[in-house]
């Protein structure tokens, strides 16, 4: 699989993934009932752990170095 997510993105995404699922899951604020956030949350540490974006690929964004493809 051609990784496409380069460093600081795969950062960011990890980050906002977790305050999201954070949030989700009452962590942050009590009572939110916002789950769609925690399965946002989700999405963004997969992409992140995988080094892969789908969504990128569909627009032919690359944010990481051709070194980082191996």
């Amino acid at each position: 699989m051609l990784k496409n997510v380069g460093t600081i993105d795969r950062v960011l995404r990890f980050v906002i993934g977790a305050v999201f699922i954070a949030y989700a899951l009452n962590m942050i604020s009590p009572d939110t009932g916002y789950n769609s956030y925690g399965w946002l949350g989700v999405i963004l540490v997969l992409t992140a752990a995988f080094k892969f974006c789908p969504v990128y690929r569909i627009f032919g964004i690359q944010t990481c170095k051709k070194t980082e493809e191996e």
